[in-house]
This record gives structure tokens, C-alpha cells and sequence, in this order.
């Protein structure tokens, strides 16, 4: 089979992600979810709506976020389209705070390692399509955040981030914590829950990963590190596993920039890898890929 292509691009600017967007070659049609990381309340590394803005107005796209499932400003859902609109998203875009309302959407996990079903906002039914935009950084529990990630625990719910984190036991936002499982357990809850939205939209979803404002934390940490190491580009695929891969292969090749070593100690004692391991052995994805650089020499 023909390996996926992850399209490559040092440039970091809003022109540069759309012409990736034009490069992968995908027409996203119908009403479009995009999902990308709104920011907690304090966070001064997540890209802010501007940056997004070229990309998400030229194809028409809702902006679509989930409640979270621990303490901060955006586990209910008053709080949290206080902190999109403070945020300035609801400026910029049409936003959709996919669980605001339930019951759930419940997604049948094939063959899922761990989990049989995943939980997301009810919502995301409404789409015809899915541009996944994400901010390829650390993360204190998954090691890294990428299109794994946004598809996993960013469009679950409040009760569906619970049952990844807890690989399967609770949708308790505030006992999940109380209790969790073996790291790579929860890894590969992630990889499911992944699979099952990846699969919902098979042949109608993008993913764009930025590799900008590289700190070993994630946009969801209120007070977290500035970023250790040089910004590298930006990566389009229509494959969520092989554009992973390819943001921690170039972060390996990084070798001459300082802090390497810092972000991916974070990387490695998470063993975050394992979750495109486990994606890739689902099968949605895959981790043998084709970089095309599409910068001039």
C-alpha cells in the first residue's frame, strides 16, 4: 500500500497552514467541525484565534470544543464560553460547546484495546466534516498533544474525558482522579477513543499539526512552562497517526536545539509514543509515512 504523506512546511503563518490545507488536497464539504485547543484561563502558549483565522474562515468552519473533566475555567458550561468568549473565539468564529446539552453521542470503539465505546459531545452528529487544527506541544499526562489527542480527549465530553482517563471505570469528572489506571492503560484508552472518532469521519477530515510555542505543557495547563525548544513548521496529512509520528520524529532530528532533551524527558516518561502505537495497531492510521517538504530549496 502507498505509505500516507505528511506534508511539511517550515513556514509557521496563518497563509502557510491554509496552503497546506490546499496542498493535501481534501474538499471538506457539508458543515465543517473544526476542532482545535481554545486555551485554559491563564495559558500564554495555545494559538490564538487569529492565527486560525485565514484557515477556518476559507472553509466556513464551526469552531467546536468540549467541557473538561478537572477544576479550571472550562469544566462547566457557563465557565467555559465565559473563557472562549474572553478568548476572543466567539469574535472571530460561529462556536459550538458540543456537550453544553446532553445526552451524549456514543461511538462504538471496533476492536478498541480497552474501551468498547467512547463518549463525545452530542454535537459533533451535526458535521459533515472535520478539519482537526492542532498545537503540537507536551502534555503532563500524555506525554505530547497532537490530532490523537484533539481527536480523543478533545471531543469527548465532560463524562467522556472522565472514561478515557480512567480507562473505562467512570464518567465522574470529580472521582475520576481519585483512581487511575497504569499509564498505558490510559494511553491506549486514548488511542480507542481516537479510532472511533477518526472512523465516524473516514474520508471527510484534515488534520493540521503546528509545531509552535513548544513547551512540555499543554494548553490546557493554567500556569504552564514557556516553551524550551525553537518552533520547527508546520505538518498536514489526512492521516491523524502518521502526522503524530512525524511531529516526534522531527522533534528526535532536532538535535542541536537545547531543549530537546527537556521536552522529550517529558515525552518518554509518559511513554507517550505508545498512544500512536496503539492507534497504529487499530489500524485507522499508520506510522510508516512519506514527508513531503514542500518549502523551496
Amino acid at each position: 500500500m502507498e505509505k500516507p504523506r505528511v506534508y511539511f512546511t517550515k513556514t509557521i503563518t496563518p497563509a502557510s497552514v491554509k496552503m497546506l490545507y490546499d496542498t493535501v488536497g481534501a474538499d471538506l464539504t457539508g458543515k465543517i467541525a473544526v476542532k482545535l485547543h481554545s486555551g485554559e484561563q491563564g495559558n500564554q502558549n495555545f494559538l490564538p484565534p487569529d492565527f486560525w483565522k485565514t484557515m477556518i474562515d476559507a472553509i466556513g468552519g464551526t469552531v467546536v470544543e468540549c467541557n473538561t473533566a478537572y477544576a479550571g475555567a472550562r469544566n462547566t458550561s457557563e465557565k467555559h464560553k465565559k473563557l472562549l468568549h474572553d478568548h476572543g473565539w466567539d469574535q472571530y468564529f460561529t462556536v459550538d460547546l458540543m456537550d453544553e446539552t446532553g445526552p451524549d453521542l456514543v461511538l462504538p470503539v471496533e476492536n478498541g484495546h480497552v474501551l468498547k465505546e467512547d463518549f463525545v459531545g452530542k454535537h459533533l452528529a451535526n458535521y459533515d466534516s472535520l478539519l482537526v487544527l492542532s498545537h503540537f506541544k507536551g502534555h503532563p499526562m500524555g506525554g505530547f498533544g497532537g490530532a490523537l489527542k484533539q481527536l480523543s480527549i478533545g471531543c469527548a465530553s465532560s463524562e467522556g474525558k472522565a472514561w478515557i482517563h480512567s480507562a473505562g471505570k467512570t464518567k465522574d469528572q470529580y472521582t475520576v482522579w481519585d483512581d487511575l489506571p497504569p499509564q498505558n492503560r490510559f494511553l491506549e484508552s486514548m488511542a480507542d477513543a481516537a479510532s472511533a472518532v477518526a472512523r465516524c469521519f473516514s474520508g471527510k477530515a484534515v488534520y493540521i499539526n503546528v509545531m509552535k510555542n513548544l513547551s512540555v505543557d499543554c494548553d490546557c495547563c493554567e500556569v504552564a512552562e514557556d516553551p524550551c525548544m525553537a518552533d520547527i513548521g508546520v505538518l498536514a496529512s489526512l492521516d491523524p497517526v502518521a502526522i503524530d509520528q512525524a511531529c516526534i520524529d522531527l522533534v528526535y532530528a532536532a538535535k542541536d536545539d537545547p531543549g530537546q532533551a527537556h521536552f522529550l524527558a517529558r515525552v518518554e516518561s509518559r511513554n507517550g509514543v505508545h498512544t500512536i502505537e496503539a492507534a497504529a495497531a487499530l489500524g485507522f492510521g499508520s506510522r510508516d509515512y512519506e514527508l513531503v517538504c514542500v518549502d523551496k530549496a
